[in-house]
């Protein structure tokens, strides 16, 4: 690390994820947010912090374990229930969904534009999106829903903006981005992944627990949060990239 970066760093630093109490947390599609950050979420709903869901595509394309016949069209709609279940399971009762179709079929300003209606309805003080600046992220959805809540933590705050988009400002005070190779911030999970496990569980269609889908994405998040929980001297850890607003802007270090 350069000297100015660890300067920079150490002036300005990542917030602390559990010090908020007002949480949106938005997945590209049915399911990315509870693999991303599901034991988090179950250990924030056991702090009485307030959580809220906003699932931006409808994931009508996941047809590999969906019932045979089914269509795009009715697989909407099951992804949608499970998305709620799943929710439920983690202590969650408030689910938003854009309703955007999945695999990229939409125009990005309708998605920024969702998504600042939202959290201006919500008012949370951090936003959660997948880290849209991983090497290997190819999938469309994944990379246009991180670009998009980006650029709306960084909106919210600034009303004469997000009356363009047809939504009321929020005071936004961090972004933190699962799924990401970067974290600089950990939340100790012990205790918590058995929810977590049990939320992935309820996406049936995309996950039967016999599956090796499954029992694959089981062991990752196994080994993630071990290793995970290394680096932040605990047992167990989910790890995430936090921008407060300082570094949002004209801080280029802190993206190091």
């Amino acid at each position: 690390m350069h000297l100015n970066t660890f300067i920079v760093k150490r002036a300005v630093p990542a917030p602390k994820i559990e010090s908020f109490e007002r949480y949106l947390f938005i997945g590209p599609h049915p399911d990315d947010i509870e693999i991303g950050a599901g034991a988090t979420i179950a250990k924030l709903i056991a702090a009485g912090k307030t959580v809220t869901f906003l699932i931006c595509t409808d994931g009508r394309y996941g047809l590999d374990f969906a019932p045979k016949g089914t269509t795009p069209e009715a697989l909407i709609d099951i992804r949608k229930e499970e998305s709620i279940r799943a929710a439920e399971t983690l202590g969650v009762r408030d689910v938003r969904f854009l309703g955007l179709s999945d695999g990229g079929q939409y125009d990005p300003k309708d998605l920024l534009s969702g998504m600042l209606r939202v959290i201006g309805d919500v008012q949370p003080d951090i936003i959660f999106a997948p880290d849209p600046f991983v090497s290997s992220e190819c999938h469309p959805d994944h990379l246009n829903t991180g670009r998009a809540a980006m650029n709306a933590a960084f909106l919210a705050p600034f009303g004469e903006i997000t009356r363009l988009h047809g939504a009321k400002r929020a005071p936004v005070r961090a972004i933190a981005l699962y799924m990401t190779a970067k974290p600089n911030r950990y939340v100790k999970t012990l205790g918590y992944s058995e929810k977590q496990t049990e939320a992935i569980l309820c996406h049936a269609s995309q996950f039967p627990k016999d599956s090796d889908e499954f029992r694959q994405t089981k062991l990752y998040l196994t080994v993630r949060e071990r290793s995970f929980g290394l680096r932040a001297f605990r047992i167990k850890a989910e790890g995430f990239r936090v921008l407060g607003i300082t570094a949002m802007h004209c801080l280029p270090e802190a993206g190091e």
